[in-house]
């Protein structure tokens, strides 16, 4: 009987050995897939700033757009701001905008930025390639720290467009939470 019951163990051993190995591998794939995924449906509109095209035909020279920053917290002891209010651009022309956040409790915060955009639509035409609202940005007691936004408009935003707004809004995260479900 103790005989039975070591094959009956190894045997399932082997299964859960398996079981695993299988596990880590598709944990691996799901990688390339969730961002093919997003590069399909334009979730996050990530794009690697090797990505980007570096002709100067891909730049409108001709036009410019004013870009506002705006920045605000829900529920965070947080200050929060864009250390520039506006930006006039190029459509296809690379930016980055530097965002300033401070905690001013005296315990850890856990939060994570949402962005929103005006008009509406400009989410099909703002192409980011860094972003601090991809992660969650935990934040000691008093600490400050300033973030990126690196992202370019693309030249097929409609002409009547001279003015868009992108605005972060930061939330804190419940203890344990991985980010905010969309």
């Amino acid at each position: 009987m103790v005989n039975g019951n070591s094959k009956a163990n190894v045997l399932m051993m082997k299964k859960l050995l398996l079981f695993t190995l299988i596990m880590f591998v598709f944990g691996y794939a799901l990688v390339p897939f969730y961002e093919k995924f997003c590069e399909v449906t334009g979730i996050n509109n990530l794009l690697k700033p090797d990505v980007l095209v570096k002709d100067d035909n891909w730049v409108d020279e001709e036009r410019w757009i004013a870009v506002e920053f705006d920045a605000n917290t829900r529920g965070l002891p947080w200050q929060f701001k864009p250390l520039q209010r506006s930006a006039r651009i190029h459509p296809g022309e690379p930016v980055t905008v530097m965002y300033e956040i401070a905690n001013n409790s005296e315990r850890e915060v856990i939060g994570q930025a949402i962005p929103s955009y005006s008009p509406r639509f400009l989410d099909k035409h703002l192409k980011k390639f860094e972003c601090f609202c991809f992660t969650k940005q935990v934040l000691k007691p008093n600490e400050t720290r300033q973030m990126p936004v690196q992202f370019v408009i693309e030249p097929g935003l409609p002409a009547d467009i001279n003015t868009v707004t992108i605005s972060y809004t930061f939330f804190e995260l419940p203890d344990g939470a991985s980010t905010i479900k969309k």
